[in-house]
């Protein structure tokens, strides 16, 4: 099988290099070998590798800077993922996206399904959901894989920020009423090349399975939980850490204004996603734990 992964620099694309190689001959790129503002580049690129299945991890992800770097953010989430579809149509190619929780307007407390109605809240989230769009509008076969609160042991993410700042500082400010499901990189990564596996070695019902997936872990936390266990998980494994649980403080999205806003309720229905692939999602708090392992352990030797 020739696949042809875009954004391997970033943390679910690191992972996806080692969970795809398996499946067959994986071909990672991401900037600069790939210009992903450059429309016409982007789909001579994907000519030229005439791949069976397209992954594409790559993302503008500056949730905050996308609401004044508008035309950037709708580019690469929007335009570009149209033009990865367009070639997966003309080449019969599969396609694998990665999209958000910021396509719902976070409203609620129940976990969204799949044929919920987007009304994103941010230019991020708008620019995501052009991308979702885009990908059905080519009609070529596709996975759309929604995911929140992604973290891994690499890249720029919650987890690790939260550990850094608690070996800075005395004490902490977290947000505890916005809720979701921390998601970690190697699961998603894990999860897609079985659910490629899963495509290839089934094509007389890839009708019935092909579309839109939420994608995440089981469970559900604040950001404030998620800071409270990661430090605690890190200084039950040896680190040395500035604060503990009890010196992070609670604080609400309305005491720390950012840019863009965020979904109060990012919760996703998984269902959908484990009773076709038979993938079974992990509670976040386990992944949570092992990767807050081996980063504090790579912190002490």
């Amino acid at each position: 099988m020739n696949i042809l992964l875009l954004g391997n620099n970033g943390q679910v694309g690191f992972e996806l290099q080692r969970a795809l190689a398996p499946l067959g001959t994986v071909t990672s790129l991401d900037f600069p070998e790939v210009d992903f503002l450059n429309l016409d580049q982007l789909a001579a690129l994907v000519r030229k590798h005439n791949p069976e299945v397209i992954v594409n991890a790559a993302a503008y992800t500056a949730v905050d800077k996308a609401e004044s770097d508008s035309a950037t953010a709708h580019v690469i989430n929007g335009a570009a993922v149209g033009v990865l579809a367009a070639q997966a149509k003309q080449l019969n190619a599969l396609l694998v996206h990665y999209s958000t929780d910021y396509v719902f307007n976070g409203s609620g407390t129940r976990p969204w399904v799949e044929t919920d109605t987007p009304q994103p809240l941010s230019v991020y989230g708008h620019s995501k959901l052009a991308g979702e769009t885009a990908i059905r509008n080519s009609g070529c076969n596709h996975f759309i894989l929604r995911t929140s609160w992604v973290y891994a042991a690499r890249g720029q993410n919650f987890v690790r920020t939260i550990l850094r700042l608690a070996g800075e500082r005395d004490s902490l400010s977290v947000i505890n009423d916005q809720i979701g499901a921390p998601t970690y990189a190697g699961f998603l990564a894990d999860s897609t090349a079985r659910i490629i596996r899963f495509d290839t070695g089934n094509p007389a019902t890839r009708a019935t399975h092909l579309g839109t997936y939420h994608i995440t872990s089981r469970g559900e936390a604040t950001w404030h939980t998620l800071a409270s266990y990661a430090v605690q998980s890190a200084l039950d494994y040896g680190a040395t850490l500035k604060v503990t649980p009890a010196r992070i403080t609670a604080i609400t999205t309305s005491q720390y204004p950012l840019p863009a806003p965020r979904p109060s309720n990012s919760r996703m229905c998984v269902d959908k996603l484990e009773g076709t692939f038979g993938i079974t999602c992990p509670e976040w708090r386990t992944d949570c734990r092992s990767v807050v392992k081996e980063l504090t352990r790579g912190a002490t030797t």
